[in-house]
């Protein structure tokens, strides 16, 4: 008997009029790291943040994030507060300018960075004459931070915030959509965020100003000369027109991605609802109002039958992919013996929790196979 089809954790999702951009890009020969695709997304961005956030697209959101901190005028030997439970994109553009991350904790609503160790490593490290010259929070699975507090913080503490929305295009906190906290923010657009552009991410600035310096050091910081001259280092980072054309069509499906994804975490709210070993992260306040790019779960409970890595070889074994929570960055091996903030919140969720399928794309059939791959699991 042959093996069900796979039922992927995030699959890209096509909307219908990305091939079109892309047909255009071809038929007049847009295939520069510039044209009419790549202004057409940056405005269809624009338009959906709103008023104020200049953005610029670039080849990823790792990019994004390396000329954010140029940015905050991060160099060599400063140190960065950074969020610990995250992708290592987050972290890793840090070390590229030779600085220091220090890892921060989360809080168990959010599973974003706690504000209260975020003042506790500020004070510490300035305590011991070494002031952060940037933070850099993260909405974690769609989730949004206590972003308000920890603006707050930085803005006591005079401090560059940089907010990493990579997972949050889509979301909002008091209204205001994720993507415009900040002294910067950055989006994400790979092949498994709730729009893609196979790979690709965005820095949306606050002036015009940031966006053209952001634009000049992501095409190899050229002088204006009619020769190629340089005066600063610059980097290849500009998003190519013809993928910008699926971010293009794929902006117009950006709510329906949202919608689709939100009913996800519901099918899951409904799934565990009446166990008392498995809770769904949710907003835990009527302020906060996630994409829910990832569904993910936690075990309250687990034992040697019913844990998160034994639900997920038993997924596997029926071709349905989950995957483990990020795993901190304090607890990577690249990052040992780095400063960490905290109380094991993050590493907490790390043991104990599960990302489950989540696309835009799972069909009604998908949701009858996870439901009961999960009732047999846990009976």
């Amino acid at each position: 008997m042959s093996q069900p089809s796979k039922i992927w954790l995030s699959s890209p999702h096509m909307g219908g009029t990305e091939q079109k951009y892309v047909d255009e890009a071809f038929a007049q020969n847009w295939i520069a790291p510039l044209g009419p695709n790549v202004n057409g997304f940056e405005k269809a961005i624009e338009d959906y943040l709103g008023p104020g956030n200049h953005t610029a697209c670039l080849s990823s959101g790792t990019a994004a994030i390396h000329l954010a901190l140029l940015h905050a005028g991060v160099t060599a030997g400063d140190e960065v507060l950074c969020q610990s439970f995250t992708f290592c994109g987050t972290s890793n553009p840090i070390v590229y300018q030779g600085a220091k991350p220090v890892f921060v904790d989360s809080e168990p609503t959010t599973w974003n960075m706690s504000p209260e160790h975020l003042e506790a490593a500020i004070t510490s490290r300035i305590a011991a004459g070494v002031k952060p010259k940037a933070v850099l929070v993260v909405h974690l699975y769609g989730m949004p931070a206590q972003i308000d507090k920890i603006e707050a913080i930085c803005k006591a503490h005079d401090i560059f915030l940089i907010e990493d929305a990579a997972e949050a295009l889509g979301s909002s906190y008091k209204g205001r959509k994720c993507g415009t906290f900040g002294d910067l923010s950055i989006l994400s657009f790979n092949g498994n965020k709730i729009i893609t552009t196979s790979g690709g991410g965005a820095l949306v600035c606050r002036n015009p100003q940031q966006k053209e310096k952001t634009v000049f050091w992501a095409t190899q910081a050229r002088d204006q000369a009619p020769h190629y001259q340089h005066s600063e280092i610059g980097y290849n980072y500009r998003m190519s027109n013809i993928v910008a054309g699926i971010g293009r069509g794929q902006m117009e499906v950006l709510d329906k991605h949202v919608e689709l994804r939100r009913k996800n975490n519901e099918f899951y709210r409904e799934i565990f609802a009446d166990s008392d070993m498995v809770d769904v992260l949710v907003e835990s306040t009527e302020d906060a109002y996630s994409n829910h790019w990832l569904s993910a779960i936690r075990f309250k409970k687990s034992d040697d039958r019913l844990n998160n890595e034994k639900l997920r070889i038993f997924l596997q074994a029926n071709n349905i992919e989950s995957r483990p929570l990020w795993k901190p960055m304090h607890l990577q091996p690249v990052f040992e013996g780095t400063r960490f903030f905290g109380d094991g919140t993050a590493e907490e969720l790390f043991k104990k929790g599960l990302c489950m399928p989540s696309g835009s794309n799972l069909t009604d059939a998908d949701r009858d196979r996870i439901k009961q791959a999960i009732l047999q699991f846990m009976k």
